[in-house]
């Protein structure tokens, strides 16, 4: 991830967690450590090279950890961090917020969301 200089806090925090995927990798992880099969199946309509991309981005800023167990077959898991578990409890809120907001938000947009959520989880 290369260096940049930010305005201001919510610039840096927009900066870690842009995209679609991201918000939605880290409530997973949340829940546990999961393979990458398991966190693939988990979100819903993200493609296995944009888990990979995504996954590499939240390992080098720090909220993911990568552990490759040296076993036949191998196995990789992939945690959150400290870091990324205190980023996940100030995300709760928003979640919260998406949630008693959805149906506005959904007829707002023309209809319902594609992909998994926090939410259909439930």
């Amino acid at each position: 991830m290369k260096r940049r200089s930010y305005t201001c806090g919510l610039d840096a925090a927009i900066d870690v967690m842009g995209g679609k995927w991201k918000g939605l990798i880290l409530f997973w992880l949340g829940e546990g450590p999961l393979r990458f099969g398991e966190l693939r199946r988990a979100v819903t309509g993200i493609s296995e090279r944009m888990l990979t991309l995504q996954l590499r981005e939240l390992e080098a800023s720090g909220l993911v950890h990568r552990e490759v167990h040296h076993q036949v077959p191998p196995k990789v898991e992939y945690s959150l961090t400290q870091f990324g578990h205190s980023l996940l409890e100030v995300l709760s809120p928003l979640g919260q917020w998406g949630e008693e907001n959805m149906e506005r938000l959904e007829a707002a947009h023309g209809g319902g969301a594609s992909g998994s959520t926090p939410e259909s989880a439930s």
